[in-house]
């Protein structure tokens, strides 16, 4: 019996090692992890059990390591040392260190834990370079690690930005490294550059497995420019950072690949992932993005835009207030956000009342004046901004030239006013075709506040310009999968649906109704000089409501007894 399990032993120590993939191979022994050079491997840390990671038989040819491990979002830390110390240590979910090999050694050993109360799954990869790839954070001035090849993510409601140290040339074992700041040559580090790169993982996926799993096509260099959009190309004369449009909920894995155009060499950075959002806030977390007051909110904004959508020419005054809503919500929403620090529920609740009042106040000019081109204005330039927004959301939007505000701001509002320009001849198809993509495009708002499309950024780009003066750096790039492409079909039905069916049923009919004020004075004119007309026997509204009062006080008088009163005459 003793013999056959030394001989299974054996032939299970025969197996080779899996190369290339994600490894998923219990401990070796207790508190140690055994890594093999570029191969993925999954483990869970506990927080009483650090545990040791080590590799061997490094190549002579091989001059430094990275070592990354990733997590979702909780927090684990990474050492040189059993103790960890802020020049030799990282924390976070992802988080590197470079190791300078020294001549002859074969071996390295890095101390990983966590003081999450919870287990945490990580994945981690050693990657190999040689001296003449460039060393990734190889001359950070700005953050603990001596070198630091990790990207430094933060972000709010508005952008996220990346942060990362500049790089180095790479040397040989044993030999000293370049100096960062002695010269600006051809010979020094400021020859190299960095490109950005992003990657989409799928839309409303949260889920932990996902990510460890796209996590790997973002590590290595040939893997990161196969899979990845690359964003910006920097030079060593450029800030080291960028700024992009926070998503929120969707998940996103930025990369840095530094470029050694003499050499034709390059070394990838530790990438960094973020959802714009907490897993762990119990309210307004991840896994549940969408406020009530907006579902709400936004629920009724498209049953009202899909009445206007279909039905928005015929019922005139209905679709001026919708109008004038927009236009009122919208500036109103952005005055009280710039100027008050109130919570977002009361500001949607004031900009619904804001935004009626400014429907109510269109209808009522439209009524007593009946300024049908002052109307048309208004109708044209809610077209014009949605066009305006569409315009900016593809690249375009992120051209170098645009992040002047002022030249943003002229070249939108030059597009939105070109739109009722072009259709001031033919108002009626003007008032439809707006009738058929605001109406349309209100259902696509509506999805956004129940589950996440790309397709709301269009116009919440614009918002976030007008609302935060720094968001005017950052690239607005979006993922664009099935289920945008499926809203997009369904927004383009939607429209053409209702511009058809209005245009149709339009046919023959008066272009725009007749101005209600002159229709009302002339019907009360006529109902004052024609004693035929029933209405003109009707007692004016005082009298009418002076004898409702009296049958009323009547009602609840005391009865007088019957009988005869008076005395009779003999």
């Amino acid at each position: 019996m003793g013999l056959l399990r030394l001989l299974v032993l054996a032939l299970l120590a025969s197996q080779p090692e899996v190369v290339g993939g994600a490894e998923t191979v219990g401990n070796s022994s207790e508190g140690l992890l055994e890594f093999s050079m570029g191969t993925f491997r999954y483990f869970e840390l506990n927080r009483p059990f650090p545990e040791e990671a080590i590799l061997r038989h490094i190549s002579s040819n091989v001059t430094f390591l990275i070592f990354q491990i990733h997590s979702q979002y909780q927090n684990t830390t990474i050492s040189f040392s059993k103790t960890p110390l802020p020049n030799t240590s990282g924390t976070g979910t992802d988080k590197g260190l470079v190791f300078i090999l020294r001549p002859e050694q074969s071996m390295c050993t890095w101390y990983l834990e966590t003081l999450d109360a919870e287990p945490v799954q990580n994945v981690a990869i050693p990657l190999s370079y040689s001296g003449r790839d460039p060393i990734p954070g190889g001359c950070n001035l700005e953050f603990d690690l001596d070198i630091d090849p990790n990207i430094y993510l933060e972000y709010n409601f508005f952008e996220t930005t990346i942060k990362f140290a500049p790089a180095n040339l790479g040397y040989a074992r044993g030999t000293d490294p370049p100096p960062c700041d002695v010269g600006t040559g051809r010979d020094s580090r400021w020859r190299l550059q960095y490109d950005v790169y992003q990657y989409f993982l799928p839309e409303n996926d949260l889920t932990e497995e996902g990510l460890l799993q796209h996590l790997q096509r973002m590590a290595e260099v040939p893997q990161v420019m196969a899979n990845a959009i690359k964003v910006v190309t920097l030079t060593a004369n450029d800030k080291t950072s960028v700024s992009f449009s926070s998503l929120r909920g969707q998940g996103v894995i930025y990369n840095v690949i530094v470029w050694d155009p003499f050499l034709n060499t390059s070394a990838a950075y530790v990438p960094a992932h973020t959802y714009a959002c907490s897993f762990e806030e119990t309210e307004g977390n991840c896994s549940s993005l969408g406020r009530v007051s907006s579902k709400v909110f936004f629920t009724l904004f498209a049953l009202l835009g899909l009445f206007i959508c279909f039905f928005g020419h015929r019922f005139w005054k209905t679709e001026l207030f919708f109008i004038g809503f927009i236009f009122m919500g919208f500036f109103f929403y952005v005055l009280i956000t710039r100027l008050t620090p109130i919570k977002y529920d009361v500001r949607l609740i004031l900009t619904a009342i804001a935004g009626s009042v400014g429907g109510i106040f269109l209808v009522a000019a439209w009524w007593r004046f009946g300024i049908l081109l002052l109307c048309m204005l208004c109708v044209g330039l809610v077209l014009g901004f949605l066009v305006s927004s569409v315009t900016f959301f593809t690249p375009l939007g992120n051209l170098k030239i645009f992040r002047d505000d002022g030249v943003f701001w002229v070249t939108f509002s030059c597009i939105a006013v070109l739109i009722p320009v072009v259709f001031m001849g033919c108002l009626r198809i003007l008032n439809i075709l707006t009738c058929g993509f605001i109406g349309s495009y209100s259902v696509v708002l509506a999805v956004d506040s129940y589950l996440y499309t790309s397709l709301s950024y269009i116009t919440l780009n614009v918002l976030k310009r007008a609302l935060n003066t720094d968001f005017r750096g950052a690239f607005t790039n979006v993922p664009f999968q099935t289920n945008d492409f499926i809203i997009l079909a369904v927004w383009g039905m939607l429209a053409v649906s209702g511009i058809t069916l209005q245009i149709r049923r339009e046919r023959g009919q008066p272009i725009f109704p007749s101005h209600p004020y002159k229709l009302w004075k002339r019907e009360r004119e006529r109902r004052v000089t024609n004693i035929l007309d029933p209405s003109y026997h009707i007692p004016p509204l005082r009298e009418r409501l002076y004898g409702r009062l009296t049958q009323i006080k009547e009602f609840f008088q005391k009865e007088q007894p019957a009988g005869e009163r008076t005395p009779l005459l003999l």
